[in-house]
């Protein structure tokens, strides 16, 4: 299997303009024969960092509401048919394309931060939202279910993911674990270095390749325009310098982690390494303990 994980910048708060972009990454990537690409958390149309929304505790400000409208605005509305383009393009490349998306729901008015899984026949096979935005994501995000936490059969073997903090939930890793993982995607906002150290810990818990990916984005990117980007003056002008990575699943580092730029890391997965590794440790199988253990998750159990 050939997977290709994309440390991209997005065109923040424009939801036209990042499709396109992404639609570029994907054609660059396509002639490389890969059979599946990732894209960061929130790509489409931008993960906010740095922005309060206008939304200290007791308080709501007026151009926080402007900003949340802009935000909205730029949201991905899936049932309108606008992730489209993307599984065009997941056709003409011949990849399974799982991108992160701010996406809006027909009929209320909350967004989630959600991980969009397309087929490289371009069908949509699923949305997962995010099950536990952090800290002041919460005033932004709704919550997810569990409802969404699938893994998706491919013709290597089984895909799904995590996004962001998610990762730190032991519960929600072991419901993808106990689905027979082996591709464990986990789009972020964190370039920290103990990122690292996360993605390592996983693919050696789950005996499973990991695919970490993270964005590229400079104070610069965002609009000038946007209401309260005052609050920006203060931060440096990497916001977000990156470190994807991509794991093997006795956890050594097969690229990167890459930081302070755009980069495309394309791997070549030997999928014979994740039942080797399992002799030894099978999370859901021999080191289970289900005599001991009794595990189950609502939605899908």
């Amino acid at each position: 299997m050939k997977v290709a994980v994309i440390q991209g910048s997005p065109v923040l708060f424009n939801k036209e303009a990042t499709i396109q972009k992404a639609q570029a990454y994907i054609s660059r990537v396509s002639d490389q024969s890969v059979d599946l690409m990732l894209f960061p958390e929130a790509f489409i149309p931008a993960y906010p960092r740095g922005l309060s929304f206008g939304a200290p505790v007791g308080i709501r400000h007026e151009w926080g509401k402007e900003l949340w409208k802009i935000y909205w605005d730029n949201a991905v509305d899936i049932e309108a048919g606008e992730l489209e383009p993307l599984q065009a393009a997941a056709i003409n490349a011949r990849s399974m394309v799982v991108i992160g998306i701010i996406e809006k729901s027909q009929g209320h008015g909350s967004l989630f931060c959600s991980l969009a899984f397309i087929s490289a026949e371009g069908k949509l096979l699923g949305v997962h939202r995010k099950l536990k935005p952090t800290a002041a994501e919460r005033i932004i995000w709704a919550e997810g279910d569990g409802t969404t936490l699938k893994t998706y059969d491919t013709a290597w073997g089984k895909v799904g993911g995590l996004i962001c903090w998610e990762n730190y939930m032991p519960l929600a890793r072991m419901a993808l674990y106990q689905q027979g993982l082996h591709v464990y995607l986990a789009p972020t906002a964190d370039a920290r270095n103990s990122w690292i150290t996360t993605m390592r810990h996983i693919a050696m818990e789950g005996r499973c390749f990991v695919l970490g990916c993270n964005q590229f984005v400079t104070k610069s990117m965002y609009p000038d325009d946007l209401p309260g980007i005052e609050e920006l003056n203060n931060w440096p002008e990497i916001m977000s310098s990156g470190g994807s990575v991509i794991v093997s699943p006795i956890g050594q580092i097969l690229q990167g982690p890459i930081y302070d730029r755009e980069e495309i890391l394309i791997v070549d997965l030997d999928m014979d390494l994740i039942t080797k590794s399992r002799m030894d440790f099978d999370v859901a199988g021999h080191y289970h303990r289900p005599d001991v253990f009794k595990f189950e998750w609502g939605g899908v159990c």
